[in-house]
C-alpha cells in the first residue's frame, strides 16, 4: 500500500506531504483545487512521461518520493530480476530538472523508466471514468478468473513446467536445424576428418623435423667442421690438449718451490680434463652425422604435407591442426547420432506435453466452475449500484491451434503460458441489447462501477495493488451514490483504496478524509492538503451538500451520514 506521498515543486505544488491509512482514503476539494495535480505528481514515479513545463520553479528540480508497503504482494522475484533490494517498505523516486532530464530510484537504485512503470502497475492501479484501464484486456480477464478459481499453485505449477517445455522445443528445433546441416556437410567434414587423421600429426612433430632437416641440408659441412674442430683439439701436431699437457708439465716441475704454482698446475689439469670432454662429444657428433640425402627427401615430403594441411585450414601449428581434427570428430558424431537425440528429445517433449494438458485441464475445469459465481457477484454488486439490467457473460473457449497446411487445424488446444482457455467477457447494461465488448456497450461511468463490482469480489480471494478511483462517482447521485461508497467501503477491507469524490454519500464512508485546496495567502498560490479530523468531515460534507455555508440541517445531515 502507499503509506506516503512526498511532492515538490510540481504544477501549484511547491512542498506536500501526504499520510495515507491502509483502508479506504477520501480526496475532497473544489474543482481546479489540485486534486488532478497529486495524481499527476503520483503517475511520474509510476513511470509515466514528464514534461517540464508542469514544473512549479523552473530553477529547480521535481521530486516525488513514494513510500509503499510491499509485503505479500509476491514481488521478491521482480526484485531479483531487475537486480534491486528487495525491502518490504520500498521507496520510490523520481527527480526531473527543469530542462525535463530525468532520473528515477528504487530504494536509492537508479532504475531506467520502463522497470519503474513495470513495478508501478505491481503497486497502484489508477482509475478513472474514461479510463477503461484493463477491463477489456483478456490478461486481466483471466486473472480475474484465475483469482476465484484459487488455484495459484496448480497455475505455478503449470507455468513453471511450460516454460521447460517452451525449453525443450527451442532445444528440439535447433538439434533439428543442426543435424540438418551436420547431415548435409557429412561428406565434407569426413573427407577431411580422414585427410587430417591420415597425417598422423603429432603436437610437436613439426619442430623436429625441421631441425633434422636443416641438420640433413647441412651435413657436409658440419662433418667437416667438426672434424677440424677435433684435430685442434686433439689429433693435430699443435693440438691444443698437447700443448695444455706440456704446459702441465713445466709448471709440476717447480710447484714445489711456489704453492701458487701448484694452484695454477691443478686448474690447468682441469682445463685438459674439460676438453677431453669437450672432443670426445665433438666426436661423437661427428660420428652420428650423415649424408643421407633419402631420410632429407623423405623429412621433407613430410614436411611439405604438414604444411599444405596448416595452409588449407589456415593455421601454423599441429596442434591446431589436432584441435580441427577433434572438432570434426564432433561434427560427424552429431551427423550420425543425431537423430537419436532428437528421438529422446522428442519422448520428453511429449511426455511433457501430456502432462501440461493434464494440469491445463484441470485449469480449464476450476476456471469452468469459478465463472458463475463471477457473473452472479458483479450482477448483484451492480445492481446495488443502480444497474439492475445489466447482462454479464464470460465466455470460456478453447485457445484454437494454428492452421496446418493445407488449412486443416491440429484436434487439440494451444497450449499457451496460461492454459488452454480464452477468456472473454460480454456486458450489457440495459436491457434488450445485445452483448458485446465491455468497451463498446458501457459509458465511462459504467465501465468504472463495473471495475469497481469486479474488484471488489477479486480483492476476496487476492492480495491487490493499492486502487485509486478518480472521480468515478460522476453521472450517479442519492442511494446509488450511497451503494458506491458502501461497496468501496467493502473493497478497502481488503486493500488500500484511495478515492477522489465530489459525493458526500462517499466521502462519508472513508476511515481518513483529505482535503485538497488553494492557498493564495501569499505572493503565489499554492496547492495545500490536510486530514480533516471529525468536526472538520461534518463541515465539509456539509459543504458537499448544501454550499459554502451550510446550514443547520446540512449539518445535521452531514453527521447522520458520518453516523455521528
Amino acid at each position: 500500500m502507499l503509506q506516503k506521498l512526498t511532492i515538490n515543486n510540481y504544477a501549484l505544488i511547491d512542498n506536500l506531504e501526504i499520510g495515507f491509512d491502509s483502508g479506504l482514503n477520501i480526496l475532497t476539494g473544489e474543482t481546479g483545487a489540485g486534486k488532478s495535480i497529486i495524481l499527476g505528481a503520483l503517475s511520474l514515479i509510476l513511470g509515466q512521461r514528464a514534461e517540464s513545463k508542469y514544473f512549479f520553479n523552473q530553477q529547480k528540480k521535481c521530486v516525488i518520493e513514494g513510500v509503499f508497503k510491499i509485503s505479500g504482494f509476491h514481488l521478491a522475484d521482480f526484485f531479483e530480476e531487475n537486480d534491486l533490494d528487495y525491502e518490504t517498505e520500498t521507496v520510490l523516486r523520481r527527480e526531473i530538472s527543469a530542462d525535463g532530464k530525468s532520473r528515477a530510484f528504487v530504494n536509492d537504485t537508479p532504475v531506467n523508466l520502463t522497470a519503474l512503470k513495470q513495478l508501478g502497475e505491481k503497486l497502484i492501479d489508477i482509475h478513472s471514468q474514461h479510463a477503461t484501464l484493463e477491463i477489456n484486456d483478456p490478461e486481466f480477464q483471466l486473472l480475474i478468473v484465475d483469482s476465484v478459481a484459487r488455484h495459484a499453485d496448480l497455475l505455478f505449477d503449470y507455468q513453471t513446467k511450460f516454460k521447460a517445455y517452451k525449453k525443450s522445443l527451442s532445444k528440439l528445433n535447433q538439434l533439428i536445424v543442426e543435424s540438418d546441416k551436420a547431415k548435409a556437410d557429412l561428406d565434407y567434414f569426413q573427407f577431411q576428418f580422414d585427410e587430417l587423421e591420415k597425417g598422423v600429426l603429432v603436437a610437436d612433430e613439426q619442430e623436429a623435423l625441421e631441425l633434422e632437416l636443416n641438420t640433413l641440408n647441412n651435413a657436409e659441412e658440419i662433418k667437416r667442421n667438426l672434424l677440424n674442430a677435433n684435430y685442434l683439439l686433439q689429433d693435430g701436431e699443435a693440438a691444443a690438449l698437447i700443448q695444455l699437457k706440456e704446459a702441465g708439465q713445466a709448471l709440476g716441475s717447480i710447484e714445489r718451490y711456489n704453492p701458487a704454482v701448484a694452484e695454477l698446475h691443478q686448474r690447468i689439469n682441469s682445463v685438459i680434463i674439460e676438453l677431453k670432454d669437450v672432443a670426445a662429444e665433438i666426436e661423437g657428433i661427428e660420428e652420428h652425422t650423415f649424408i643421407d640425402e633419402a631420410r632429407a627427401e623423405e623429412v621433407n615430403t613430410r614436411l611439405s604435407m604438414i604444411y599444405n594441411l596448416q595452409k588449407k585450414h589456415r593455421v601454423n601449428t599441429n596442434a591446431e591442426l589436432l584441435q580441427i581434427q577433434e572438432d570434426l570428430s564432433e561434427k560427424i558424431q552429431q551427423a550420425l547420432f543425431s537423430d537419436e537425440a532428437i528421438e529422446k528429445l522428442q519422448k520428453q517433449i511429449a511426455a511433457d506435453k501430456a502432462e501440461l494438458e493434464k494440469l491445463a485441464a484441470q485449469l480449464s475445469v476450476n476456471r469452468k466452475k469459478a465463472i458463475p459465481d463471477i457473473e452472479k457477484q458483479v450482477l448483484e454488486t451492480l445492481a446495488e449500484m443502480g444497474m439492475g439490467n445489466s447482462t454479464l457473460k464470460i465466455e470460456q473457449n478453447p485457445t484454437p491451434p494454428p492452421p496446418l497446411k493445407g488449412g486443416a487445424t491440429e484436434q487439440t488446444s494451444l497450449l499457451t503460458a496460461t492454459g488452454i482457455d480464452n477468456i472473454k467477457f460480454l456486458f450489457s447494461a440495459n436491457k434488450g441489447h445485445a452483448l458485446a465488448e465491455m468497451s463498446k456497450v458501457a459509458s465511462g461511468g459504467e465501465l468504472s462501477r463495473l471495475m469497481l463490482s469486479i474488484k471488489s469480489i477479486v480483492a476476496q480471494y487476492t492480495a491487490l495493488p493499492t486502487i485509486i478511483f478518480d472521480e468515478i462517482d460522476t453521472g450517479v447521485s442519492g442511494e446509488v451514490a450511497n451503494k458506491v461508497g458502501i461497496i468501496m467501503e467493502r473493497l478497502a477491507k481488503n486493500l488500500q483504496v484511495i478515492t477522489i469524490t465530489h459525493l458526500p454519500q462517499i466521502a462519508s464512508k472513508g476511515q481518513s478524509h483529505y482535503f485538497v485546496y488553494k492557498d493564495d495567502s501569499e505572493a503565489a498560490t499554492f496547492t495545500r492538503i490536510k486530514q480533516l479530523n471529525k468536526d472538520e468531515r461534518v463541515l465539509e460534507i456539509a459543504k458537499m451538500l448544501s454550499g459554502d455555508k451550510p446550514g443547520e440541517s446540512a449539518l445535521q445531515n452531514a453527521r447522520e451520514l458520518l453516523s455521528i
